[in-house]
């Protein structure tokens, strides 16, 4: 009996937490239902495309991390619980004597299980909540469910992970991906670097050929295992460009394509719809007033955690479910780690402060990072540097319109930034240098780095503009710079005739933050206890 009562405790206090909100102010069926038909518009003739669900991924014993669907699926559906499989047809199809365009299978409602893990969707929920008509148990995925993937011309997936988490969480998902290889006879070799190479070989020709097998043979020193590939060994080894053409013409064609989805995703999530824009308009708003507020608490001797706290208190405040990444929260040197995300400096004294977070509203991510002297006051050495990053920033948003490149936003800053360390004498003029180690912009959205393609900026757009300078302990300049690390990072929409920072509330320049953290702030009359 005590055996029986200590196996329930386990499973009562189990952290897998598979219970899904579908939020009324989130997206709706009807959204992306549309997101769908977009995605048909772009696959050719006869051809489907598959998209797993993530795996659920253990914390540690028996616990799981909280649940995270995958973004493409995500956004293609709304569905949120694992173990799923959706498949999109590009035209309508018959399926045991149904006519669909698109299926997916999900995991059977099971009382004992939703009573520790909350309540699931099973197939009448989706059709009912989600609107996707066809919606079938995963345990009739693949050729179970009447799907003949020979019909096809083309099965577009991406690259299929070896290395699934074995657990009972995850067994159906285990079953889906092995029956799917089965069925395309998916080779084991393939990833997405041999089907890069593939095509490298594929669209190369007598006067590129040279060029390819070079490229290849670069290729294969970082990944040996290539060179036992007869068709790469075959293309790379071979003695002449028409031999190379031999090899090319006598491949087969191959139907199961992982590379193609990945731009297909790119181009559809690439450009924000209105319903997107508002629900990243929310994120960024909640995580710009986290800011402000930080701002307002701040004080020598806090805590990086207890900065991070407040960041968060104020996410969970507004009912943001959860965070887009990890926060970054450094003082002084630690600032200088790019993705620090320890945060366990206790005492943070006269230093800069860089806090780098993003609350997720309705699964879109925010991304808005600001530096703050923790006294109140910028030094003369700290002023000087973020002034740079400032003007950095600035003239990378004054050129964000449609028709601007990436490259042009990040050379503007870089320009300024150069040529700043220069007359600050960090650095020689013209010398390369690690004090700006990354890029200025990426696309925002589902993902705090989204998918999208390096394009030409187009109306719709949602992306980060953030400069950055960090001058680590022991750098090669005057130590009077040593651990000051500033990055100044805005969410930016870009409209039909140039942009919106939508991350303007929370402030910016020297004077504006300097002003912020002179108001009181809400929490100071919050006194806990001491704890010995």
């Amino acid at each position: 009996m005590k055996k029986l009562i200590w196996t329930l405790f386990l499973l009562s206090v189990s952290a897998t937490v598979f219970a899904q909100s579908y939020f009324e102010d989130g997206l709706s069926a009807d959204w992306h239902k549309e997101r769908r038909a977009e995605l048909r518009k772009l696959m050719p003739e006869n051809s489907l495309a598959v998209f797993f669900n993530n795996p659920v991924k253990n914390r540690n014993n028996d616990v799981d991390y909280i649940y995270h669907p995958d973004t493409d699926f995500f956004y293609l559906t709304g569905f949120r619980e694992p173990n799923a499989v959706l498949v999109v047809f590009s035209e309508m199809r018959e399926v045991n004597g149904e006519m669909v365009d698109e299926l997916i299978f999900v995991q059977n409602r099971d009382p004992r299980a939703e009573q520790w893990n909350g309540k699931r969707l099973g197939t009448e929920g989706v059709i009912e909540k989600l609107g996707i008509k066809g919606a079938l148990l995963n345990s009739e995925f693949a050729e179970k469910s009447g799907i003949k993937l020979a019909d096809f011309d083309k099965i577009f997936t991406f690259s299929l992970a070896e290395n699934i988490e074995e657990s009972s969480a995850n067994s159906s998902l285990i079953a889906m991906v092995n029956d799917f290889k089965t069925a395309t006879e998916y080779p084991d070799n393939l990833n997405e670097t041999t089907a890069q190479i593939y095509n490298m070989i594929k669209n190369s020709d007598l006067e590129t050929s040279e060029r390819v097998a070079q490229m290849i043979q670069r290729y294969s020193q970082q990944y040996p295992e290539m060179a036992d590939d007869p068709v790469v060994s075959s293309f790379m080894n071979a003695e002449s460009p028409e031999k190379r053409m031999v090899v090319k013409e006598e491949m087969s064609e191959q139907k199961l394509d992982i590379l193609s989805l990945e731009q297909m995703m790119n181009e559809l999530r690439g450009i924000k719809t209105q319903e997107e824009i508002a629900l990243l308009r929310k994120a960024v708003k909640i995580s710009a007033i986290g800011q402000v507020e930080v701002m307002k608490a701040a004080k020598v001797g806090m805590s990086e955690r207890e900065i991070q706290g407040v960041h968060e208190f104020i996410y969970k405040r507004y009912g943001a479910e959860e965070l887009g990444y990890p926060s970054i929260v450094g003082g002084g040197h630690n600032g200088c780690i790019l993705h620090y995300i320890e945060n366990d400096e206790r005492d943070l004294s006269d230093r800069l402060l860089l806090m780098d977070l993003g609350a997720e509203w309705r699964g879109y991510t925010a991304d808005v990072t600001r530096t703050i002297p923790i006294n109140g006051k910028f030094n003369e050495e700290e002023r000087a540097i973020y002034e740079l990053v400032y003007q950095a920033q600035e003239a990378g948003i004054a050129i964000a319109k449609p028709g601007t490149t990436f490259q042009e936003i990040d050379a503007a800053g870089r320009k300024i930034i150069n040529e700043g360390l220069a007359k600050l004498g960090i650095i020689e003029s013209g010398e390369s240098h690690m004090y700006f180690p990354h890029g200025t912009s990426h696309h925002l959205g589902l993902d705090v780095h989204d998918r999208g393609n390096r394009e030409p900026l187009k109306e719709g757009m949602v992306f980060t503009i953030e400069p950055g300078i960090y001058i680590p302990e022991g750098s090669d300049c005057d130590p009077k710079w040593w651990g000051i690390a500033v990055r100044i990072e805005d969410d930016i929409l870009i409209t039909s005739t140039g942009n919106e920072n939508l991350s303007g509330d929370a402030p910016r320049t020297v004077a504006a933050i300097e002003e912020m953290m002179t108001y009181p702030s809400v929490l100071e009359e919050w006194v806990l206890p001491e704890i010995d």
